[in-house]
């Protein structure tokens, strides 16, 4: 989460409207439902990937790990489709064409769909959204609890990962035993200390007068025309590759 944020911070692409990521990485994201997965998967995920790592500026390891926790959920659940259970005459395995074909195609377009939204974690902090969101019609009150949320993230991960390091220099993942003792104490740690975070920011908005709108300084980001035509030009090529192949 940290690695996410701070490159989205400071990639090539920061300083560029919201709108000029968001626009193409949908755009993308709807044509790899749209068509068939096995023709625009690779080259919507060649695309993203590409984008993120040559034009945003994103370290290749940095793309490939966010990538790597959803490639081996969808990994892990190809055997599941490939294989059917038949009980006709008695229990027995079989392997499916039609299942692994299956598996294939949902594999390939969940992984293309998960690049163009790791496209826009990774060069979009969370804050240039807020402007966006409240003019599209969300409630202030949802926009600011997402942003409360998220920094709270990063806090408690903070503290998990102090709260685990002290564990381990006490001995406390030694053992089995040990280890399950020591994460439940880090959990209920961990409940009581989220619990009085959130009545002291509570005591802290109230004292400095919250109303229900948190007004912060947001900078001025100015749309490129140019930019996003070229941007939609590019993912129109895409479209129409994947759809002649």
């Amino acid at each position: 989460m940290q690695a996410i944020d701070h490159h989205a911070w400071t990639n090539h692409w920061r300083d560029r409207h919201p709108l000029e990521k968001l626009l193409p990485a949908l755009s993308l994201l709807v044509l790899t439902l749209a068509l068939p997965p096995l023709k625009i998967g690779p080259l919507a995920l060649a695309g993203a990937t590409l984008a993120t790592v040559c034009g945003a500026g994103i370290p290749l390891k940095t793309a490939l790990s966010v990538l790597a926790a959803p490639a081996a959920f969808l990994l892990a659940g190809v055997p599941f489709l490939a294989i059917s259970l038949r009980f006709n005459d008695g229990f027995s395995l079989h392997f499916s064409p039609e299942g692994l074909q299956l598996a294939l195609e949902t594999s390939v377009r969940a992984l293309a769909a998960v690049s163009c939204l790791s496209f826009l974690t990774l060069t979009t902090p969370l804050a240039d959204w807020t402007p966006l969101l409240r003019r599209v019609g969300i409630p202030a009150g949802i926009v600011e609890l997402i942003l409360l949320v998220y920094r709270l993230i990063f806090v408690f991960a903070e503290r998990a990962l102090t709260g685990r390091q002290a564990q381990t220099a006490r001995l406390g993942y030694s053992r089995l035993d040990r280890s399950v003792r020591s994460l439940g104490l880090l959990t209920g740690s961990l409940f009581q200390r989220s619990l009085e975070q959130a009545r002291r920011l509570e005591i802290g908005l109230a004292a400095r007068g919250y109303s229900g709108d948190l007004r912060v300084l947001q900078p001025e980001h100015v749309l490129s025309w140019p930019w996003l035509l070229w941007a939609m030009t590019l993912v129109g090529l895409v479209g129409l590759a994947g759809y002649w192949i």
